[in-house]
């Protein structure tokens, strides 16, 4: 028995060398080295930024050749967060920014195109509020230096002021409303002063700020006029403006929200109510115990706002134009050919969504349109939607996989899905009864099923539950998140790679990403290109590894048969300690770094060669097996190769002649 003992222990030495010891060491280098591939890319390099892509993490190089789901945020992202006022509309009158004369548009003056008719005296003073609340309504700071690093100044600006702000949304809604005769001016001492269309200065007084947050969908502020009238202006989402009025052209002004939305127009609703000194007394005490709780103060100051910002008057609407990227329609297109499956998470309206889905072609002519939205459940029931909508998606196309998937089909019917937030919210609402289980089985059922799919009135923390309910989902595939802003961290942070746009909103997105691109269109090279490569790259110097190491130990098995298996090596020690840290290591690292097996060129060109390598499809069992057998084979030639190549019965085993 100790013989035996003994002997194990001295083939388990003579055999160790099997072990792929060094290639932690090899991959952690083809990785970091790798990734400069990626930052040095030329084509990746955003001229009107200055920007180039950033890695912020080396780990997962290959996984951006994996990727089966991309979930991308809209604004920033899809379009290019450089906003435009295109019109405003009060009490159901139009307004745009324009001073038409005999034909021609007047850009040194300032004034109103009204495609309606003017309003009567009783909406005058309503329109006079509505400009107000645009110039008081925003965080927006003014800056008189034309060299500050921000938004560029207004050219029909009646006075020399560059507005910056962390939302390009409040800059495009104060120089509009500049474009039509009210010009915000600044704000110092706590007072806001404002230039009136007959040019004389107002000034109101800020009293509270009452914050954006992407969960209410609206901010407020109370300011106090000259005459000592106190005002709250509030300006919000319309889902989150409409409840919350009790007066007000409602009807008018949701027609035009909707128009403006179908039209992929940015909308938002504004509205005021006038506080009396007691009302305004009691909501600063309440704004003020929020604000010193020490425990649980985001919720105490939320539940404040709800009750402060109730009980409107509506006073209209504006659009703001978001124009789509360059090349988002061409990337979104060739990642569906890849079989990657997009989704668009927003925050924003679903008709304003869905326009830019129809122009970056995610949704197409022929994408039969899913909805699964607040609306669609209250009149019907929760399990009678998605059951309905599963028996649809399910009766037409049967189990959608990834290998038939090419957004392109023509074979069988394209999906498409739009849900909302509220909808999401109830799928996601644990349950006593435990449907709750029942209803993310259906839902995830029909996304597998649909091309494409739209999330909108998303909020961050919704967009991270999307995310990681398909990545834990029972196929578990890899996810990818990118945005721009801070809504956008949860969800970029949740995903298997986050990737953040360098954008207008900060660098927020940018900082917790793994990876950083300037513009959208860089994502089609990074996976289809770069990600190919890596994934290609590392699975054959993983499988190299192996591979190698059994024709090298091998010989030394079939050695033991000629040597009355006595233990003794078959290389000189200096051989067994350099060939895996220079023989072998060296070769196989400038080979995961150079290689390519396709040119960059055809894998842009033909985005279904991603497919190829797909699901791990180069490290799966059969072709490690595959590897192994080869190493084996070759082992076997190595060694009877020279044992024949010698066999000369002039010299005898022992040397002599």
């Amino acid at each position: 028995f100790l013989r035996a003992f003994t002997d194990f222990l001295a083939f388990m030495v003579l055999f160790n060398y099997i072990i792929p010891v060094s290639m932690y060491v090899t991959v952690e280098m083809q990785k970091f080295l790798g990734s400069y591939f990626l930052t040095w890319d030329e084509e990746m390099f955003d001229e009107d930024t200055g920007e180039g892509p950033l890695v912020n993490t080396s780990d997962l190089n290959e996984e951006l050749g994996q990727i089966e789901y991309v979930f991308t945020d809209k604004t920033g992202t899809l379009t290019e967060n450089n906003m435009e006022f295109v019109e405003c509309c009060i009490e159901g009158h139009v307004y745009v920014p324009h001073v038409i004369c005999n034909g021609q548009i007047l850009h040194d003056c300032t004034g109103i195109d009204m495609i309606d008719s003017s309003p009567g005296g009783s909406g005058k003073e309503r329109e006079e509020l509505f400009f107000r609340a645009l110039c008081l309504c925003h965080t927006v700071q003014v800056k008189d230096d034309d060299s500050v690093d921000g938004l560029k100044k207004n050219q029909l600006s009646r006075r020399s002021c560059i507005y910056i702000s962390s939302s390009p949304d409040e800059v495009a809604l104060v120089e509009g409303i500049q474009r039509l005769g009210y010009t915000y001016l600044r704000l110092k001492d706590n007072f806001m002063e404002i230039l009136n269309r007959e040019n004389n200065l107002e000034k109101f007084e800020l009293l509270e700020v009452l914050s954006f947050d992407s969960v209410r969908r609206r901010m407020s502020v109370i300011v106090k006029s000259s005459t000592g009238d106190i005002f709250l202006f509030c300006k919000g989402a319309d889902s989150s403006i409409f409840p919350r009025v009790k007066e007000g052209k409602i009807d008018q002004v949701r027609s035009r929200v909707e128009r403006n939305a179908v039209e992929g127009l940015r909308t938002l609703c504004v509205a005021y109510k006038k506080l009396t000194a007691e009302e305004y007394s009691k909501a600063q005490k309440l704004l003020q115990n929020a604000k010193l709780a020490l425990q649980d103060r985001e919720k105490k100051l939320a539940e404040v706002y709800e009750k402060i910002e109730r009980d409107f008057i509506l006073l209209g609407a504006t659009a703001v134009e978001d124009r789509l990227q360059e090349k988002a329609a061409d990337t979104i297109e060739a990642l569906q050919k890849a079989g990657i499956k997009v989704w668009v998470l927003t925050g924003d309206k679903m008709e304003t969504a869905a326009a830019t889905c129809y122009a970056c072609k995610l949704f197409r002519r022929n994408t039969q349109i899913l909805e699964l939205t607040t609306k669609k459940i209250e009149e019907q029931s929760l399990h009678d939607v998605l059951f309905d909508l599963s028996k649809t998606v399910l009766r037409h196309n049967g189990s959608l996989t990834r290998d038939t998937f090419s957004g392109l089909s023509t074979d069988m019917q394209d999906y498409g899905l739009i849900i909302d937030g509220a909808a999401l919210s109830l799928i996601m609402k644990p349950r006593q009864d435990g449907s709750s289980g029942n209803y993310r089985e259906l839902f995830l059922e029909i996304c597998r099923n649909c091309s494409a799919v739209l999330c909108c009135r998303m909020a961050p923390l919704q967009k991270a539950q999307i995310v990681k309910l398909i990545k834990l989902s029972k196929e578990h595939p890899i996810t990818l998140a990118i945005g721009d802003g801070a809504n956008d961290v949860s969800m970029i942070l949740e995903a298997h790679v986050g990737i953040g746009i360098i954008g207008k909103e900060g660098r927020q997105a940018a900082r917790n990403s793994d990876y950083a691109i300037p513009k959208f269109k860089h994502l089609k090279k990074m996976l289809l290109v770069h990600g190919h490569f890596y994934y290609v790259r590392i699975s054959e110097l993983v499988q190299y590894f192996f591979y190698k190491n059994v024709c090298f130990i091998f010989p030394q098995f079939l050695y033991q048969f000629f040597c009355g298996f006595s233990q003794q090596t078959l290389y000189d020690t200096a051989y067994l300690t350099l060939y895996n840290i220079s023989f072998t290591s060296l070769p196989i690292l400038l080979f995961g770094l150079m290689e390519q097996h396709v040119s960059a060129d055809t894998l842009k060109r033909e985005p279904s060669l991603y497919r190829d390598v797909a699901k791990n499809a180069l490290l799966r069992w059969r072709a490690f097996i595959y590897w192994t057998f080869l190493g084996v084979f070759d082992a076997v030639v190595f060694f009877f190769g020279a044992y024949f190549l010698f066999d000369n019965t002039i010299v005898t085993s022992n040397g002599q002649v």
